[in-house]
C-alpha cells in the first residue's frame, strides 16, 4: 500500500523514524520489500535522479508497482530523493509518487525559499507532500557534491523561518552527517544541540537526516579483503538514531550501506565461485543479505514491529 509521508510521520514522530531507502534495481526492491516484510515496519522507498535514468523512470516504477502487488501487507511511500524543480514537476504530474524533495539548499536562503514554495504549491495542489533542505551537507552523492569546508549546519532561527514561508511538509536538516562512505573523521558526531534547538522552534514538524548511513566495518573490511580499497570509510553510529527521533527526526536516509552490502556480496561471491558467469546465483545471495539488513536497520530505527500500528492509523 503506497501512503504518503506525512501519513507515516504522524505515527512515527517522537517516538522511532522511518527508514528512507535508496533502489535502483530488480535485486535492491526485492530485498527492501522482505526485509520490511520480516521486521513488520512500514518504509520509504527512495528514487533519485539518478536512478530515474539508470534504466528508465518507466522501469523502476513498474518494479514499485509489481512488488506493491507481491508484497500486498507493506506499507510504505514513495518518494523523490533530492530533486531540482523540474525532476520534482515531472514526479508530481507522474501520478506516481506521493512524496517529492526538492533540494535548493546550494541557492542562498531567499532562493531556496523561491523554488521551493513553488514546488510546494504544484504538490499541494495534487495532495503531494514535499521535503525541503536547509543547510548543506558535505560529501558525494551522486549529483550532489558539497565539499567538507563548504558544508554548513542549518541556522535554527532560519529553519523556522523557512517552514513558515514555504509550507513544506518536512525539512532535511544538516546537524553534522554528510553523503557517501566518508561520513566523519576522529571523533566528529551529529551535532543533537543544533537539533533539539531546531525541535523546539518548530515543535511537532517532521525532521529528516541525510547522509545517515552507519557504513559497517565489518562490511568495510570484507569489502576490502576481497580486493576493494575503502580505506578510512565511517558512518553515522546507528545507536544514536533513537535520540535522533526523539528530538524529531521521523525519516532517516540510508543508501550507502546498500552499496556496500552489494559489493561485499558480489566481491566474495566471485572470488568464491570464478566458475560461474550466471547473474542469478549472486543475485540472490545479494536479496537475501539485503533483506537482513534493511530488518536490522529497521530494528536500530525503532521502526519494526510498528506495521500494524500504522495500518490500523491509516486505514481510518
Amino acid at each position: 500500500m503506497i501512503v504518503t509521508t506525512k501519513e507515516l510521520f504522524k505515527a512515527a514522530y517522537g517516538k522511532y523514524a522511518i527508514g528512507a531507502y535508496n533502489i535502483n534495481n530488480l535485486e535492491q526492491t526485492m530485498g527492501l520489500f522482505r526485509g520490511c516484510i520480516d521486521s513488520s515496519a512500514p518504509f520509504i522507498i527512495q528514487i533519485s535522479k539518478g536512478a530515474r535514468s539508470y534504466t528508465d523512470k518507466i522501469m523502476i516504477e513498474g518494479l514499485i508497482r509489481s512488488a506493491d502487488q507481491v508484497f500486498p501487507d507493506a506499507i510504505f511511500a514513495v518518494h523523490l530523493d533530492h530533486g531540482d524543480e523540474q525532476t520534482c514537476y515531472d514526479c508530481i504530474n507522474s501520478g506516481f509518487y506521493s512524496s517529492v524533495m526538492i533540494d535548493a539548499s546550494a541557492e542562498p536562503f531567499e532562493k531556496n525559499v523561491e523554488i521551493t514554495k513553488r514546488v510546494v504549491d504544484a504538490a499541494h495542489a495534487k495532495g503531494i507532500v514535499v521535503e525541503a533542505e536547509l543547510g548543506k551537507l558535505g560529501g558525494v552523492e551522486e549529483h550532489v557534491s558539497v565539499n567538507e569546508a563548504d558544508a554548513k549546519l542549518t541556522d535554527p532561527d532560519q529553519a523556522k523561518k523557512f517552514v513558515e514561508l514555504t509550507g513544506c511538509d518536512s525539512l532535511a536538516c544538516a546537524i553534522g552527517t554528510s553523503h557517501g562512505a566518508f561520513k566523519f573523521s576522529g571523533t566528529q558526531g551529529l551535532h543533537f544541540d543544533v537539533l533539539s534547538a531546531i525541535q523546539k522552534n518548530l515543535p511537532g514538524f517532521p525532521l529528516v537526516m541525510h547522509g545517515s548511513s552507519s557504513v559497517p566495518q565489518d562490511e568495510v573490511a570484507r569489502i576490502n579483503a576481497a580486493g576493494g580499497n575503502l580505506k578510512g570509510a565511517k558512518g553515522v553510529d546507528d545507536t544514536q538514531f533513537r535520540r535522533a527521533a526523539e528530538l524529531g527526526v521521523t525519516k532517516i536516509n540510508i543508501d550507502t550501506d546498500g552499496r556496500l552490502v552489494w559489493t561485499r556480496v558480489h566481491r566474495e561471491y566471485f572470488i568464491e565461485h570464478p566458475e560461474n558467469f550466471d547473474l542469478r546465483p549472486v543475485g540472490k545471495v545479494f536479496m537475501s543479505e539485503y533483506a537482513k539488513f534493511i530488518a536490522d536497520k529497521n530494528a536500530k530505527l525503532g521502526s519494526a514491529g510498528q506495521l500494524e500500528a500504522v495500518r490500523k492509523l491509516v486505514s481510518k
